[in-house]
């Protein structure tokens, strides 16, 4: 007998043998429950492995959709209108788009995201995403960002939006008002609810948005409700670590008010997503693997009767077996070639569809769109319990742009449509638009008493009101009394303390404060024993929703870790990304949930916006509102730890973000001043802005509060000490964080040793100097004379002698303020890379030392010709100052 008689032979028993394995499954199918079923599976996979047979590990389900139709749930709605208002929905958003580039060149927008997922969005839109009310908060719902036209467009037919406004699309400064590019709630503050265009930070916000909901219901500051956190995502953004990085977290808390719409168009930018693969079979994976509930939308339902023909399962394999990329080209091919290609591989596929024809081959939806399978995707997945959901729903990019770009790799960045494409695309969704004014791209409103309109209208008041939309209309905080701050105004009378142990302090007194103690939130990427704080776990508790089911190993000490159902302490371990979405949930409550919550996040300072930079662009755009604490600040006072913890430019970053206002604290009155005022500013006056305050590790007594000196912290520079000494030489010396030490040390050495009257500057906040300078310096520019002084300059104008400035940051810090600063002035600081070793070794490395401050000021003296070389000579000897050094900048 040949090898291909024997390859035949085995093939057919193979196929008999398949066809009694799924009679009896049939059979218990038909006689039993799905937990039989799933019994008996689990039985046999255990027979089979002690047998020594390994089943390859997967967490796929066929290719096919999770709901089956004869578990598919009735459309509850008019499929007509709803498919007329989708298609009008549809010729805005594109017109918009269109026109915007044809008044200017170069405007940009995108057409094919939306064009993907518009039935993904109108389901939602007319069945389940609830409107906030005066008696219910709504849902949250992160839109995709390149989808806005779409969300622009309804708005318009619902009356939100003005035409003027749409013309306006991505000139926001034109007359009339226009609109963002993307979902921006700093420039659209009462329309959209998330930032969302920058891949990624919807998901992981989403997920920590979700459990802070959570977190207000079990510590009783909300009403319990079953409220959703929608989070709509491309299957490419999947690619960027934070989308997917936090799946786990959602599980594990069981974040059922959470759901992931992916539209999986297999496109990106350039090319498919995975072009050799199956992205929603990756997805799938990942998700179900991480403890989701999946739902998969693949198909529409032209497909069914396909399926419930497919008994021996080969439409299913096949459609496990063909790769993105081949789907991508079904796409854009003609119903014989999908014939040929798809359905030709075996004959009993091709028999299978032998009563279609071509056309309807190729008219064969997938299944993100086709409403009657997405709202059964939806419905399961508000009503599923225990998990969050993820519907991977099955799309086309550009769906409906027809030859324009529908499916093509050009598709994304499609913007502009010729006269015939307009026709086309008008005619394909029946805008009653004619043949001579189609070229324009009209917008189109049906009329008020139209049924189009009475139906959209029925339906959103159904669900709650408009959406998306943004309000903030909480209740003021009064800022606490300044008895819980006299302390720290006091100093330690000589106790040494960190400025992080007297942030601590602070913070464990306002947590006691009857007014606003229980709307704080304290969040620590696992760093509170670093910190000092773990005395906040016994007194506030560490937030876990199902409270502590164990005996903790430290539970005979003190401090131990306290885990509780109302806890107060987000305590997020080693994830700076999921922390910084905390505090933004947490510092956006006002507009989410009409709460005032004042979160203070405290973490490595390194691992602030050099880490999660673009998490705090977005804190900025949601105009959220707290306390960032980088502790263990500076790039020499963190000695020991190295090159990758020693923060020298943190300052620089946050100076990018223009509501993000910071702080470079040098003593606890300064910590306890800029608190107080800034819990004014954010919430009793209701300030869009949040805080960075910079606190380090090191100890030494702090001094009392200078008197006159609130005014100077909160602005950047107040007057520290003032020398009594009488000189000739004079010399003011600016300091900040723990360099501010060293600073007090050099004035020391210049009036005992060199005889410089030295004057003692404490420099809060460069930034905060430098944005007012600039403020003052437009304000004049504009007037077309000068009538204001900045403030900086009205400190220092009336002094005399040489300015030098020293920081534990890099140079170009100090140097921010130099056009400003009235006589010769020298800056000092911590450029280069950090590296291990004492305090004094990288002080006197980076040249910001009390020496180096003393032999600043006596060159910038000697500068100005009022010591001679012949002093400054001696003093180079005498300071130990090595010209041969190494370049701390370049070694």
């Amino acid at each position: 007998m040949s090898d291909d008689v024997n390859v035949k032979k085995s093939a057919a028993m193979d196929e008999i043998e398949l066809k009694e394995w799924l009679a009896s499954l049939d059979y218990v199918l038909n006689s039993g429950t799905p937990d039989r079923v799933q019994y008996l599976l689990q039985q046999l996979q255990i027979r089979a492995q002690e047998s020594g047979v390994t089943l390859p590990f997967t967490y796929h389900t066929p290719y096919i959709n999770t709901i089956s139709k004869d578990k598919q749930p009735t459309f509850p709605g008019n499929r007509d209108l709803e498919r007329r208002i989708k298609s009008i929905v549809r010729w805005n958003a594109m017109a918009m788009v269109v026109r915007a580039n044809k008044m200017t060149d170069g405007v940009g927008g995108h057409i094919s995201t939306y064009a993907s997922s518009a039935t993904l969005y109108e389901i939602g839109f007319n069945h389940f995403f609830r409107g906030r009310t005066d008696t219910n908060n709504g849902d949250l719902v992160y839109f995709q960002g390149h989808a806005s036209p779409g969300i622009y467009a309804r708005a318009f037919v619902e009356g939100r939006l003005s035409e003027t406004n749409l013309l306006n699309f991505r000139r926001e400064l034109a007359e009339g008002g226009g609109l963002s590019s993307y979902p921006h709630p700093w420039l659209m503050p009462s329309f959209w609810q998330f930032p969302t265009v920058s891949m990624g930070l919807a998901p992981i916000m989403g997920i920590y948005q979700a459990r802070f909901n959570r977190y207000l219901e079990d510590r009783g500051l909300k009403a319990k409700d079953d409220n959703k956190v929608w989070v709509f995502m491309g299957d490419g953004e999947s690619d960027e670590p934070e989308s997917l990085g936090a799946l786990t977290m959602a599980s594990r808390e069981k974040l059922d008010n959470l759901i992931f719409v992916i539209n999986c168009n297999l496109q990106r930018l350039d090319g498919p997503v995975r072009g050799n693969g199956k992205i929603i079979q990756e997805l799938e994976a990942l998700f179900r693997g991480a403890g989701w509930n999946v739902v998969k939308v693949v198909w529409g339902t032209e497909w069914d009767e396909l399926l419930e023909k497919d008994t021996e399962g080969l439409l299913a394999r096949r459609m496990g077996e063909v790769v993105d990329g081949e789907f991508q080209k079904y796409s854009v091919s003609s119903g014989a070639y999908i014939r040929e290609k798809f359905f030709g591989t075996d004959p009993r596929l091709l028999e299978m569809v032998a009563h279609l024809s071509d056309e309807q081959i190729a008219d064969m939806k997938r299944g993100g769109h086709d409403p009657e399978k997405v709202y059964a995707g939806y419905k399961a997945a508000v009503e599923y319990k225990g998990a969050p959901t993820v519907v991977l729903a099955h799309t086309i990019k550009g769906y409906g742009l027809g030859e324009s770009g529908e499916g093509k790799n050009i598709s994304h960045n499609q913007k502009k449509l010729n006269d015939q494409e307009l026709k086309e695309f008008r005619s394909r969704f029946n805008i009653p638009i004619s043949d001579a004014e189609v070229a324009k791209a009209p917008f189109y409103k049906p009329a008020e008493d139209s049924p189009e309109m009475k139906y959209l209208r029925e339906r959103r008041n159904a669900l709650g009101g408009a959406l998306p939309m943004r309000r903030t209309e909480s209740t003021p905080l009064k800022t606490p009394s300044e008895e819980i701050f006299e302390e720290f105004y006091k100093g330690t009378e000589g106790r040494a303390v960190s400025t992080t142990m007297a942030y601590v302090r602070i913070l464990s007194q306002l947590l006691r404060d009857e007014s606003i103690g229980k709307f704080i939130v304290p969040i620590i990427p696992d760093e509170a024993r670093t910190f000092g704080m773990e005395g906040l776990f016994r007194q506030c508790g560490i937030y876990a929703h199902a409270g502590q089911l164990y005996d903790p190993v430290d539970s005979d000490s003190l401090m131990y870790y306290k885990e509780a159902k109302d806890g107060q302490i987000l305590e997020e371990g080693i994830n700076e990304a999921g922390s910084i979405s905390s505090f933004i949930a947490a510092g956006t409550a006002a507009a989410t949930h009409n709460i005032n919550t004042i979160p203070f996040y405290t973490y490595y300072s390194m691992f602030g916006p050099q880490r999660v930079g673009d998490l705090v662009w977005a804190a900025g755009d949601l105009r959220c509102r707290g306390f960032l604490v980088g502790a263990t600040s500076g790039r020499t006072t963190l000695n020991g730890e190295g090159l990758q913890h020693q923060d020298g430019h943190t300052h620089l970053l946050t100076s990018t973000v223009p509501n993000l206002i910071s702080y470079d604290t040098s003593f606890a009155y300064e910590i306890a001043v800029i608190i107080r005022n800034g819990i004014e500013r954010m919430y009793e006056k209701q300030e869009s802005i949040f805080y960075y305050l910079s606190v380090g590790n090191e100890n030494y007594a702090m001094p009392a509060m200078p008197a006159n000196a609130k005014e100077g912290i909160i602005k950047g520079l107040y007057r520290f000490s003032q020398s009594a000494k009488a000189s000739n030489l004079k010399a003011h010396l600016l300091g900040s964080g723990a360099i501010m030490n060293q600073v007090l040390e050099a004035q020391k050495i210049l009036e005992e040793k060199y005889n410089v009257s030295t004057d003692v500057w404490g420099a809060t906040s460069y930034n905060e100097l430098r944005r007012e300078a600039l403020h003052v310096e437009r304000e004049n520019m504009l007037n077309g004379k000068k009538t204001k002084v900045p403030y900086v300059t009205q400190m220092l104008q009336g002094e005399k002698g040489v300015f030098v400035s020293a920081s534990d940051y890099m140079k170009v810090l100090g140097d921010s303020i130099r056009q400003w600063v009235p006589g010769p002035y020298t800056v000092l600081g911590t450029d280069g890379f950090g590296r291990s070793e004492s305090r004094p070794a990288l002080r006197d490395f980076f040249e910001v030392d009390a020496k180096h401050i003393v032999w600043a000021t006596l060159v910038t003296l000697c500068e100005q010709k009022q010591i001679g070389e012949d002093v400054l000579s001696k003093a180079q000897g005498e300071l130990k100052i090595n010209p041969k050094k190494l370049n701390p900048m370049i070694s």
